[in-house]
Order: structure tokens, then C-alpha cells, then sequence
């Protein structure tokens, strides 16, 4: 991991303005909140975006996917309602700042990414932050059936449809959190299994996702 990686005051203050701004758009939760004061947003963009890194903006992080909008992270965590030790699957490790949000929050995170450099990327960068997580490298859309059931579920890119693959990992009881539409936009759904072949379905209006992708690539 690059030795710039430093978290000097000005980053500091700048997340505390991140911070209060997302308590102005709503994000209420104080866990959430400080889990996004303890981990660094910059450290997981390149150095030219340092400057940007608290505003709230989604950024490229190569293999065409991105680092989603600060809100839109509180946004997806809260809507899932987390309890401590609760064992979540989350689609998509992206850069791994979503991972460790959720790290940060005491639950069991498994999480699996279908880009082989974001995967090391993010498992080189939870190491660096001594943060826990099971990475797995493969298709999101099968999720981790040796792990099921899960607790909660999050899907962090946009799906055409709600994937049954996973549906049938969350538990009874659980909530699953996944933006869904064919375009470039997307609704975000709080899904709750009631039993196997029954959920309740809210919608929480809409965003902009790059899309979920089903075959694996390196």
C-alpha cells in the first residue's frame, strides 16, 4: 500500500463538512456518521481527485466502475437497517470503501467483486485499514451460497432485475437493498423476505448506478 496514504487535519475538517452535509440530506444514523469520519474517502481515489474527495461525487476507479456518491453510501446502509454482528453480503467490493463502511458498523461482512484488480485493490486496502472482511472474486449475481443465509444484502450496482440467486440467500426476516432498472437509472428497492416465496417491496426513488454485470472477468 502507497506510502502517501496520509490523513492529515485538512482531510479531517473536510470530512466533518462531508458529515454535516449528509445530515442535512438526511442521513440520521450516528453509527453511519462516524464510521464515515474514521475511514479516509481519499485513500481509496488516485491523488489527482485528494482535493474532490469529500464532495459529495462519484469518481472512476478504473475497470469502467466507480466509487458511488458519499450520500448514496449512507443512503443504501441505513435503508439496511444494521444491527451488530449481523452477517451482510454486499455485491460489488468496488474500491472497498462501501466494505468498510460496513466493517466500521460491527456486522460480518462478505463481500465479492467480479474485477480482479478492484478485488486486490480493495483486499490490499482493508488490510491497510486492519479492517475484516470475506472477499471472494467472482459473479455477483450467484452471490456466496456456502455462507447463506445472510442477514442483509446490498447490492451496490444497478441490476436489470432483482437477482433470485439472492433472494433465496437472504434470510427469512432479512432486507435486501439493490437499485433496479433497465436504464441509466435506477430505483432503489428495500426488499424484506416475509417467507421463501414472499417479499415486501419499497421503493426509496431513484439513482444512477453502472450496471451489474453477470460474467466474470479478469
Amino acid at each position: 500500500m502507497s506510502s502517501h496514504l496520509k490523513d492529515t487535519f485538512k482531510h479531517k475538517g473536510k470530512r466533518k463538512i462531508l458529515i454535516a452535509e449528509l445530515v442535512e440530506m438526511g442521513i440520521k444514523d450516528q453509527a453511519i456518521l462516524d464510521a464515515f469520519n474514521e475511514v479516509p474517502r481519499h485513500f481509496f481515489l488516485d491523488l489527482a481527485f485528494d482535493e474532490q474527495a469529500y464532495t459529495n461525487m462519484a469518481f472512476q476507479i478504473g475497470s469502467g466502475q466507480t466509487i458511488s456518491h458519499p450520500f448514496t453510501v449512507a443512503f443504501q446502509t441505513q435503508l439496511l437497517d444494521l444491527h451488530k454482528a449481523e452477517k451482510v453480503l454486499e455485491i460489488g467490493t468496488g474500491s472497498g470503501f462501501q466494505t468498510c463502511i460496513l466493517c466500521k458498523l460491527g456486522v460480518r461482512v462478505y463481500t465479492i467483486e467480479r474485477h480482479h484488480d478492484l478485488h486486490d485493490k480493495a483486499r490490499r486496502m482493508l488490510t491497510f485499514l486492519n479492517l475484516n472482511a470475506r472477499m471472494n472474486f467472482g459473479d455477483g449475481y450467484k452471490g456466496m451460497p456456502s455462507h447463506a443465509p445472510f442477514d442483509k444484502i446490498l447490492v451496490t450496482c444497478g441490476a436489470p432485475e432483482i437477482p433470485e440467486e439472492l433472494l433465496k440467500q437472504l434470510k427469512i426476516g432479512g432486507l435486501m437493498v439493490i437499485p433496479v432498472g433497465e436504464g441509466k437509472e435506477q430505483k432503489m428497492l428495500r426488499i424484506k423476505k416475509i417467507a421463501e416465496d414472499d417479499v415486501d417491496i419499497e421503493e426509496f426513488g431513484t439513482f444512477k448506478f453502472v450496471p451489474m454485470l453477470e460474467r466474470t472477468v479478469k
